[in-house]
């Protein structure tokens, strides 16, 4: 009997690495005879690179590059098994997790180290590239990233702009005679599930910028300094960016790709599920057990676990949903696509407690959801 497990991660408490190891350990608790095989997920945000380098047993590469304010630090990319795609997750070297609330200021933070980072695999001799580009401290459109491979925003007197988005007001030209030629010999795919155009009042500012630091006063600033850089693309490559789904992506990083690179904009549990071939190594398993640390509406809006019990459903392999809190009252339409469904938190355990001893609560759990459903299985 083969056993799937392919959580994304429970955020603040777990890896989905380590929510699959707890989940595969109650499995075995169950039945030490039973197969599991692991295959951690995520939806192409923040906590990708991890489990993409797991399930394929690729490798970390690790190299120096700049955090979203300019600081020099570490930063991780990952290469899948297959020794050819490098996956890059913005959200290492220009995320807002790399800063205190104090230290927020869309104004100067910069997707360089972003930048870096594709630099660093294209030196390795990597052409392939898997992006996931959740998480972003940044709102500079993609100014960074491109200035870090070659490309030079200048004001009015022919100088280089400052890093972030509060110097584009100034921008006069944009020179791409040095931007990295190997870039178009190469295949970007984008984990995005935003589809946010650059500028307006459903951009890239106006919904994610105040969680970078955007103050009310700040967001028309912001927006019209992206829409003199998207007035500024479009007469050079006719991408017109200011309306193009996708394009508000992390704080417009989306545009850059879409407006200069060879890509492909998909949802990013797609992304992931295609590079650790999911539908292929599912193949002759009784079930699957999926999870991630809440579940809710947004569940069925392209999150990892909505994905999983799709890809299951053409298989006709049962999908246990086994969460850190499902919401109560999306119960309802969330049962229609799992076979069972199970809480961590519950009457007897707080959500405080679940995420302070998460993997033995969802070892646990784990075994209370599904020791049932393997006995009638086997």
């Amino acid at each position: 009997m083969k056993i799937v497990v392919s959580p994304d991660s429970f955020k603040g408490s777990l890896t989905a690495t380590e929510a699959a190891r707890a989940m595969a350990a109650a499995i075995q608790d169950i039945n030490a005879e039973i197969e599991t095989v692991l295959l951690p997920v995520a939806d192409g945000g923040e906590g990708t690179l991890e489990p993409l380098v797991e399930a394929t047993k690729g490798q970390i590469i690790i190299v120096q590059v700049h955090d979203p304010i300019g600081r020099p630090i570490e930063a991780e990319y990952g290469v899948l098994g297959d020794g050819e795609t490098c996956v890059i997750e913005m959200a290492k070297a220009s995320g807002l997790t790399l800063l205190t609330n104090d230290e927020r200021n869309p104004l100067i933070a910069s997707t360089y180290g972003t930048g870096e980072l594709i630099c660093h695999a294209l030196d390795a001799g990597y052409r392939k590239f898997v992006i996931g580009i959740g998480g972003s401290a940044t709102n500079d459109g993609g100014t960074g990233m491109l200035h870090a491979l070659g490309m030079k925003f200048l004001n009015v007197n022919g100088y280089d702009l400052e890093l972030g988005a509060g110097a584009l007001s100034t921008l006069h030209g944009i020179d791409a005679s040095a931007f990295d030629e190997r870039i178009q010999a190469c295949q970007f795919v984008i984990a995005c599930d935003v589809d946010n155009p650059f500028v307006g009042t459903n951009g890239a500012t106006a919904i994610f910028g105040p969680q970078k630091g955007v103050t009310p006063d700040m967001v028309q600033q912001i927006d019209d300094n992206l829409t003199v850089l998207a007035n500024k693309i479009e007469a050079m490559t006719s991408v017109a960016l200011q309306n193009k789904p996708g394009a508000g992506a992390a704080g417009g990083l989306g545009g850059a790709f879409l407006a200069y690179f060879p890509v492909v904009l998909k949802p990013g549990i797609e992304v992931v599920m295609t590079a650790i071939d999911f539908h292929g190594q599912i193949k002759g398993a009784s079930l699957i057990l999926t999870g991630e640390g809440k579940s809710d509406l947004q569940t069925l809006s392209g999150k990892a676990p909505i994905g999983i019990a799709n890809a299951a459903k053409e298989l006709q392999i049962p999908v246990v949903l086994i969460s850190g809190y499902i919401d109560e009252g999306s119960r309802a339409q969330l049962s229609e696509h799992f076979l069972a469904m199970a809480s961590v938190a519950n009457e007897y355990i707080t959500q405080q407690e679940s995420i302070q001893h998460a993997s033995i609560h969802l070892r646990k759990r784990t075994y209370e959801a599904v020791q049932n459903i393997i006995k009638k299985i086997l």
